[in-house]
């Protein structure tokens, strides 16, 4: 069991629902980032979610392409980020999962990029363009070594895939709550609620909403349906309005606050 089975095993317990956070690694420089993962689980988050930045971001809005724009200019790459998570393991047992496209991955090696994952502390790794008919050998090496691999799930997605992605994903199902890029919202998607039902019913993992949440409401109101919610764009435009303030650490962690309470 890793520390994402635990979190949620403990979230469970306690009768709660995951808040996972998504930064972009490196933005606006990997010093900040590191002070934003021990800012934000002061904060409440429950789950960190690390963006590996990259130059074809196909499932990202224009808040996280910008971000991951500014954080590959100041030369982040996947082997920083990994030393990162290791150096923050000396202060932190909160469960970190990498949100990377398969081509960072692909350079390093799939088998060397799994190892090297482990041995630096990250917990799961999303890979949004990385099907798993494509990925046998990666699932195979991620399930050895205990690297959970979080798998999305769309509204539209078939039954046949749902039952798919509940045989084979690991730490927990990412559902993607609307057909289109990361970027926050003003009212989530009409069919949310059915739609996790159907997934609910097939997984045997914590299923996770993301793509959108944008306040506390939203987030609330998507955590009463499922066993977690995802914020992502609305804490890194958080980062971009502030980014040249010597408080930049804390606005961020009081507007992460203020997402769940």
């Amino acid at each position: 069991m890793n520390r994402i089975d635990k979190k949620f095993a403990e979230l469970k317990k306690k009768g709660k629902k995951a808040f996972i956070a998504f930064i972009t690694a490196g933005y606006p420089n990997l010093t900040a980032t590191g002070r934003f993962v021990l800012e934000l689980e002061k904060r409440g988050v429950d789950i960190i979610e690390l963006g590996v930045p990259f130059s074809d971001p196909l499932a990202d809005g224009p808040v996280i392409q910008e971000a991951s724009m500014y954080s590959l200019k100041k030369k982040t790459n996947l082997i920083k980020i990994l030393a990162l998570v290791k150096s923050l393991r000396k202060a932190t047992d909160l469960p970190i999962c990498l949100m990377s496209y398969y081509n960072p991955i692909f350079c390093l090696g799939d088998k060397r990029f799994v190892d090297k994952a482990v041995a630096s502390g990250v917990d799961g790794v999303i890979i949004p363009d990385l099907p798993p008919e494509e990925a046998r050998d990666f699932i195979i090496h991620a399930n050895k070594k205990g690297l959970a691999n979080i798998c999305f799930l769309a509204p539209t997605s078939s039954g046949s895939r749902i039952r798919l992605i509940a045989r084979i994903a690991r730490g927990f199902i990412y559902y993607v709550s609307l057909t289109g890029v990361t970027g926050a919202r003003m009212n989530l998607a009409a069919d949310l609620k059915s739609n996790l039902a159907k997934i609910k019913k097939a997984a045997r993992i914590p299923v996770c909403a993301g793509f959108g949440i944008s306040d506390a409401a939203q987030l609330k109101q998507v955590q009463e349906i499922c066993d977690g919610g995802i914020v992502g764009s609305a804490i890194v435009n958080k980062i971009r309005e502030n980014i040249t303030r010597p408080d930049l650490i804390k606005r961020v962690g009081n507007f992460v606050e203020s997402l769940h309470v």
